[in-house]
């Protein structure tokens, strides 16, 4: 049950994120137990065993990955902004 995870920073800005998703039913089926317990014991944060995911994932799932680039990084590199916040688009969004 191994993830792989890379991020990319170009000029010392992050700029993206890649990751490889675990697949093997029995590592998550386990984590999933973990996590249900957490949520027993008040854990808002911890998900569910979700036996619809478990049941494809035992069908089979082959490897499988994503990457995720913001906008946001990418205006932040483009007009060598500093912080984030100065590139949102929502100000009221904004954080504080």
């Amino acid at each position: 049950g191994l993830t792989e995870r890379f991020e990319l920073f170009v000029c010392g800005k992050e700029l993206c994120n890649a990751y490889t998703e675990l697949n093997d039913p029995f590592v998550q089926r386990e984590r999933f137990e973990n996590q249900a317990k957490d949520k027993a014991q008040g854990d808002d944060e911890a998900m569910f065993k979700d036996e619809g995911f478990l049941t494809s994932l035992e069908h089979g799932l082959p490897p499988t990955g994503g990457w995720g680039l913001g906008i946001d990084r990418l205006v932040m590199f483009m007009t060598d902004s500093n912080n984030i916040k100065e590139v949102l688009l929502f100000p009221a969004m904004k954080p504080t």
